[in-house]
Formats: structure tokens, C-alpha cells, sequence
């Protein structure tokens, strides 16, 4: 039965004016598929000739707080640990004037004003992800997802070790407790990688290193073992280039079990002392990796052998994430260019001057 269009209010509720017998009847409810079924059943009553009965009341939707449980709930299953952890985060920190009211009658402008008063406690990027679980939160508790400014991320650029820096990076980790996780990131691992790592992946005759699984913080705060990488390229054989990473593994070999059994945070801390006291950019464990994607590009590696070596699924990732370009190599074309723009040198007085042709001089036979 055609009805009109809802239309939305200002509340976030839609409305459609029915025009019955000469009468104005308005319908309302906080859904666009609902309020076109309460328009068809107050119309279709119409027209068989009965009164019109008042739709029934439609019940109000959950409070956010509730919603974002059953999302989670509904989940926990399937998802990461430590992307319950985040979630569950969020609960507890983000948008916590809201949690307590139904979605009903939370407006877009009530929307925005707590938008705009959280984005004076995080950061612009901890918002847009709070925000973009709490839209998928919405949607899948039947509420309207209003349109909402956020305020603009400025990319975050991750400190890195440029060309000539790694090698004496690799000479003041060697010996260290951090030596092999140092060295595994500049392979490209990621941390939940390196923590995932095991013996069994380790081939040192054939100087490969098969990674598989990821371990990573749940809710709780413990290192969780998770058979599934972040993504199906994450699954990778990753060759052992360095004659320092085999030379650590050689001497640290077992038959089985995890190659590194402390906590990462540990890793991250000690690495970024070594590099402290050595005058190097404090890059903890993945500014490791960001150095390895900076080194290839700088080497002129292909991307597509970049992308298997570090396990990305995209070129549009490791472009606008990963890859940085090195200071040499930015000094070396900015002079190129500088070349080329530079007017041309006077000629040297001693220079034999060069005679005009018939041409110039206009003696043409």
C-alpha cells in the first residue's frame, strides 16, 4: 500500500502526513521502516471503512549502554581479543553522558554536542574510532545514525630509522636481550607476529621463518594466542636476510614453543633505551618495521615483493601508512631539481668567444 515518504525530524524520528477524509493525521516513529508500517496499517484501516485505531506503541529502543553490550556480546566469539578490548574500551570511556539513554531519544543534535565535547578529552583519531564502532553499534540495535562532524586526523607520523641508521642500530642491539625481536622487526613482523612466533617456523638451514598466528592483549590484559593473522597476506615466509638474526636464533635454538615468552611492552621499552643512548629515534618495535618498508623503498625493491615480504593485503596500506621516504633520498632530488632550475653559469673569461654565424650577423650570401 503506497504511503508517502517519511520524512526525519530534527529528533532523529521520522513522520508522514496522511491526508484522510479531509483530516490531517500524522504518524510517527523512530524508524523509517516503522513509521511507513504504522502509515500503511492507519490507511489500510482507512479504507475498509473502520475507524482508524491508533497504531500500536511502539517500544522505546534500548539505552546505548545496552546496545553496545549485545553488540559485543553477540560477537565476543569471533572477533580478536584485542578487538573485544577495544570495544569494551570505549564502553567504559567514550560517550559515557549517553550510555544511560535510550537511543530513542538520544537527537543528531544531542549527537553532536557530545561529539564535540569528547573531542576536548581524546585524540582526533581515538574519536573517529569511537565513533565508527558506536555508528555500527546503531545500525545494528535499528536506530537512525545521524550524521555527525568529526574533528579532521592529522596522520601521525611514526619515528622510523633512516638507511644509515640501521646499521648501527643492528650493531648496538647485538648481545641484548631484545637482540632477536629487534631484529625479527626489521625483518617486517609485527609485534603480535614476534610474540606468536614458534621453533617449529624456524628453518635456519634454509634461513626462512614461517609466520603464522598472532598474540595479542585481551580485555584482561593477557597475551592471547590466536591461531589467525591480521589479515590472509599476513600469513607469509619471510626470508632471514641477516647474518646477525641467524647467528641469534643459532644459539637460541629449542625443539619447540614460543621464541620469545616475555611481555612486549618489555621489548618496546628496552629497544627504545638502546636507541636513547646511542643517539638513534626512539622507534620501538614497529617504527622497526616501519624501517624495513623505508629501506626497501630506498633499495628500489618492487612493491609487490614488499608487500609479500611485510604482509599487507594492499598497496593503498602500505603506501599511506608505511611507506617513508628517506631523508637522503629527499636531499638527493631536491638537489636534482635545484640543478635544473639554477641558471646557467656565466662563461669564463679565459673561454674562446664563439663567432657569430652568417644568421646572426645577416651577411647572407
Amino acid at each position: 500500500m503506497k504511503v508517502p515518504k517519511p520524512r526525519r525530524m530534527t529528533s532523529g524520528n521520522y513522520f508522514i502526513q496522511l491526508r484522510l477524509g479531509g483530516k490531517s493525521i500524522t504518524v510517527t516513529a523512530p524508524t523509517e521502516r516503522e513509521c511507513v508500517r504504522q502509515a500503511e496499517y492507519v490507511k489500510s484501516e482507512y479504507l475498509t471503512g473502520r475507524r482508524a485505531a491508533p497504531p500500536e506503541e511502539v517500544p522505546k529502543l534500548p539505552t546505548l549502554g545496552q546496545a553496545v553490550d549485545k553488540y559485543i556480546a553477540d560477537r565476543s566469539s569471533v572477533l580478536s581479543p584485542s578487538t573485544v578490548r577495544g570495544y569494551k574500551t570505549i564502553r567504559r570511556s567514550r560517550f559515557q553522558s549517553l550510555m544511560d539513554i535510550s537511543l530513542s531519544d538520544i537527537s543528531p543534535d544531542k549527537w553532536q554536542r557530545t561529539v564535540n565535547l569528547e573531542a576536548q578529552k581524546c585524540s582526533a583519531k581515538t574519536l573517529k574510532n569511537a565513533w565508527g564502532f558506536l555508528a555500527s553499534v546503531l545500525s545494528d540495535a535499528g536506530a537512525p545514525v545521524p550524521k555527525v562532524k568529526l574533528p579532521q586526523v592529522v596522520p601521525n607520523e611514526r619515528p622510523f630509522l633512516e638507511p644509515e641508521e640501521i646499521r648501527p642500530f643492528i650493531t648496538a642491539v647485538h648481545g641484548t636481550p631484545v637482540e632477536i625481536p629487534a631484529l625479527l622487526a626489521l625483518h617486517s613482523l609485527r609485534r603480535s607476529e614476534i610474540m606468536a612466533l614458534k621453533w617449529e617456523n624456524i628453518d635456519l638451514e634454509k634461513r626462512t621463518i614461517r609466520v603464522s598466528g598472532a598474540a595479542v592483549f585481551n580485555e584482561d590484559n593477557v597475551l592471547k594466542q590466536k591461531k589467525e593473522n591480521k589479515n590472509k597476506s599476513s600469513a607469509r615466509t619471510v626470508p632471514i636476510l641477516m647474518d646477525e638474526l641467524h647467528a641469534a636464533l643459532s644459539a637460541a635454538k629449542k625443539d619447540s614453543g614460543l621464541v620469545m615468552t616475555c611481555n612486549p611492552n618489555t621489548i618496546w621499552a628496552q629497544i627504545n633505551r638502546i636507541c636513547e643512548k646511542n643517539s638513534l629515534p626512539q622507534v620501538g618495535v614497529h617504527g622497526l618495521r616501519h624501517s624495513f618498508v623505508s629501506l626497501a623503498y630506498h633499495l628500489g625493491v618492487p612493491e609487490k615483493i614488499v608487500m609479500e615480504l611485510g604482509g599487507w593485503s594492499d598497496y593503498q596500506t602500505m603506501r599511506k601508512i608505511y611507506t617513508h621516504i628517506a631523508k637522503s633520498d629527499i636531499t638527493k632530488y631536491t638537489g636534482e631539481l635545484q640543478k635544473f632550475f639554477s641558471p646557467p653559469a656565466p662563461p669564463s673569461p679565459d673561454s674562446p668567444k664563439k663567432e657569430n654565424s652568417p644568421e646572426q650577423t645577416g651577411e647572407l650570401s
